[in-house]
C-alpha cells in the first residue's frame, strides 16, 4: 500500500472503530479495580505504587507511544496504543487521576534511505540525511515528508477514535521545550558517555557523542565527534561538512540527540510516567533509564511486550514484508477482534497471520457475551471486552457466528454479501444489512476471507460405497423431519446416521462430511449449519456432491 491510498483505507475505520469515546462511561469500585488480574489493571496498580497515591506536579500521569514517521503506521502501532490505552483506562478507574496520552513524533531524525513505495524519489534522495521536517513531500501535499507521515499517523489514530495529544520532535526542539533538559546533557556530558560508550564497538567509540549537530551550511543531522563543549554557554564545538570548525548552541533545533539519550531526556523532560515497547529494546530502555537517571530523572513505569510472528513462527520484518498490515486485518476481521488480539497474551510471542483472524473474530464476541452474562462486577474486569470498550461494551450480539458465515459462504460459493443475506433472512427474518450493521460488516469479511483463502484450497473428497451409502442415508432422514426441526434435532439425526453406518469414531464421519461438502477437512456443528442453510438445500448439496460436481479428489 502507498501512502496516499493509506489516506483513503485509515478515512474508511472511524464509523467501526471500538476506541471512540475513548472514557469510560462505566465507573467501578477501586477496591474491585485494586483487585484486579488483568494485565492492564496489574500495570496500573504497579504504576500507582510508584506514584505512591500522589498526582504528579504537572497535574496528570502521562503515558507515551513513540513513533518513527518514515513511513507508514502499521499493525504494530496500533497494538502499542491499543494496549497503552487499555493500561490507561484502568489506571483511571484504579486511581480517578486525570491522565494524558501523547503520541511523540521522531521527526527530526535524519532520514536515512529512501522509502521504495514513494514517488519523485530523486526528490528525496537530495534530502538524504536532513530532518524528515526539512525533507521535500514526493507527494506534493504538506511541507515535508515528515509533515505528511504525521498527518497519516493522526489520521490512523484518530480512525480508531483513539484520545491523545500529538507532539512533534521538531516542533519540541525549535520551540525550546528541551532546551533545559539540553543543557543538563551538556553538564554531565562525561557521565552519559561512560554510560554509553562501553556499548559500541571501538570504531564507533572514537567518533560517537550522544549530540548530534544540525550542519548551519547544508541543514543535516550530522554524526561526527564533539571536539569540545561549553556547558554554561550551551554549546558545541564541531567540525561541519564544508571541513569548517563551527560552534554552536544546542538549544533551538540547532542539535538532536542520539536515540537512546534523546529516548532518555523525552522522559525527563516531559515527566512521562508509562511508556510500553518491543522486547527487542529491553537493553536500549536500560541504557535510557540510566541516562534519565544521570539527567536527574527517572524512568518511567515500562511494559515491555513480545514481538510478533509469522506464518513459519519466524519473527516478523519489515524489510522481509513477511507480516500482517493492519490492511489485511481488516479485510477479513473487525477492528474489536484485532484489539481482542492485541490485549491477549502481549508478553507471548504470537503468530500474526491471516489464519488467527476467525477465531478472533468469534472470540470476541463469545467475551462480549460473558462479559453481559458475568454475575459479578469483579469477573467483568477481567473479560477482554471491558479494555477493548472502556468498562462499556456494547449489548447484544450478532445472530450468526463468523465461523458459521464462513462456512456458509463456502457451501454456496458466496461471491458477494447478497448471497449470504438471503440465507440469514431465512433464518432469522428480522435481521437485515440495516438492523444488524455488525452483522453485515462480518458478512463483508467472511466473503472475502472465502474468496482469498478458503476457496482456493477447496479440495472436495469423492466417497466410495461405503460412504457414499451413509451420506445417502444422511439425505433421507434429513427429507423426513419435520419442517420445523431444531438445530438439535438435527444434530442428533447426524449422529444417528453416523453411527448406524459403523462409524465408532464419528469425528471421521464428520470430516468426512466436511471434505464432501465443502471440501475442507474441519467445518461447523452440522445442526447449525443445515439449520442456516436449509435442509433442501443441504440435500441438494449431497446430491450435487456424490454426482461428482465437486470433486477434486
Amino acid at each position: 500500500m502507498t501512502l496516499a491510498a493509506a489516506a483513503h483505507t485509515f478515512a474508511a475505520f472511524p464509523s467501526i472503530n471500538p476506541f471512540a469515546g475513548m472514557r469510560p462511561i462505566m465507573t467501578v469500585d477501586r477496591r474491585l479495580a485494586a483487585e484486579a488480574k488483568a494485565w492492564p489493571f496489574k500495570e496500573a496498580q504497579d504504576l500507582a505504587k510508584r506514584l505512591d497515591g500522589k498526582l504528579p506536579a504537572k497535574g496528570y500521569v502521562l503515558f507515551e507511544t513513540g513513533y518513527g514517521p518514515s513511513g507508514l503506521p502499521h499493525i504494530g502501532t496500533f497494538g502499542e496504543v491499543a494496549r497503552t490505552t487499555m493500561v490507561r483506562r484502568a489506571f483511571e478507574q484504579l486511581t480517578g487521576m486525570p491522565t494524558k496520552l501523547i503520541a511523540f513524533s521522531d521527526d527530526m531524525d535524519g532520514l536515512r534511505k529512501v522509502p521504495d513505495n514513494i514517488p519523485n524519489q530523486e526528490l528525496v534522495r537530495g534530502a538524504l540525511g536532513k530532518p524528515l521536517t526539512a525533507v521535500p513531500d514526493p507527494f506534493g501535499t504538506h511541507a515535508s515528508f515528515g509533515a505528511h507521515n504525521n498527518a497519516r499517523l493522526r489520521a490512523f489514530l484518530d480512525a480508531f477514535g483513539f484520545d491523545y495529544e500529538f507532539r512533534s520532535a521538531t516542533d519540541c526542539y525549535r520551540a525550546g521545550a528541551f532546551d533545559d533538559a539540553l543543557r543538563r546533557v551538556l553538564e554531565r556530558y562525561d557521565e552519559i558517555m561512560k554510560v554509553m560508550l562501553p556499548t559500541l564497538g571501538e570504531e564507533r567509540q572514537k567518533t560517537y557523542s550522544p549530540i548530534l549537530p544540525v550542519s548551519p551550511s547544508t541543514g543535516r543531522v550530522l554524526q561526527v565527534p564533539i571536539l569540545s563543549y561549553d556547558a554554561a554557554a550551551a554549546t558545541i564545538v564541531f567540525q561541519d561538512e564544508d571541513g569548517t570548525t563551527v560552534e554552536q548552541p544546542v538549544t533551538g533545533g540547532r542539535a538532536k540527540l542520539q536515540w537512546k539519550a534523546d529516548w532518555a531526556m523525552r522522559w525527563v523532560a516531559l515527566d512521562v510516567d508509562y511508556e510500553m515497547y518491543g522486547k527487542d529494546l529491553i537493553p536500549s530502555a536500560e541504557l535510557s533509564g540510566k541516562i534519565a537517571r544521570i539527567l536527574g530523572g527517572r524512568q518511567p513505569n515500562g511494559f515491555a511486550y513480545e514481538l510478533f510472528l509469522d506464518a513459519e513462527g519466524q519473527k516478523i520484518s519489515k524489510s522481509k514484508g513477511n507480516g500482517l498490515s493492519i490492511e489485511d486485518w481488516l479485510r477479513y476481521g473487525s477492528p474489536e477482534s484485532l484489539s481482542l488480539f492485541m490485549f491477549q497474551q502481549p508478553k507471548r510471542a504470537k503468530r500474526l497471520y491471516f489464519d488467527v483472524i476467525p477465531r478472533a473474530v468469534d472470540d470476541y464476541y463469545a467475551h462480549l457475551r460473558g462479559f453481559h452474562a458475568a454475575d459479578e462486577p469483579a469477573k467483568t474486569l477481567e473479560n477482554p471486552a471491558w479494555h477493548i470498550h472502556g468498562g462499556n461494551p456494547p449489548a447484544g450480539e450478532p445472530p450468526v457466528g463468523f465461523s458459521m458465515l464462513l462456512n456458509l459462504a463456502s457451501a454456496c460459493n458466496a461471491e458477494d454479501k447478497s448471497v449470504l443475506w438471503g440465507f440469514i433472512t431465512r433464518y432469522a427474518p428480522e435481521a437485515t444489512p440495516e438492523t444488524q450493521p455488525d452483522l453485515d460488516r462480518l458478512v463483508g469479511y467472511a466473503v472475502n476471507y472465502y474468496q482469498d483463502f478458503v476457496k482456493p484450497q477447496k479440495r472436495y473428497k469423492l466417497p466410495d460405497a461405503a460412504e457414499r451409502a451413509a451420506i445417502e442415508a444422511l439425505a433421507a432422514r434429513l427429507g423426513d423431519l419435520p419442517a420445523d426441526a431444531t438445530a438439535e434435532a438435527i444434530q442428533d439425526e447426524v449422529y444417528e446416521v453416523g453411527k448406524a453406518h459403523g462409524f465408532e469414531n464419528l469425528r471421521a464421519w464428520f470430516k468426512l462430511l466436511y471434505e464432501v461438502l465443502l471440501g475442507q477437512e474441519q467445518g461447523p456443528r452440522m445442526g447449525s449449519f443445515i439449520q442456516l442453510y436449509g435442509r433442501p438445500e443441504t440435500i441438494r448439496l449431497i446430491e450435487d456432491a456424490l454426482a461428482g460436481k465437486f470433486a477434486t479428489a
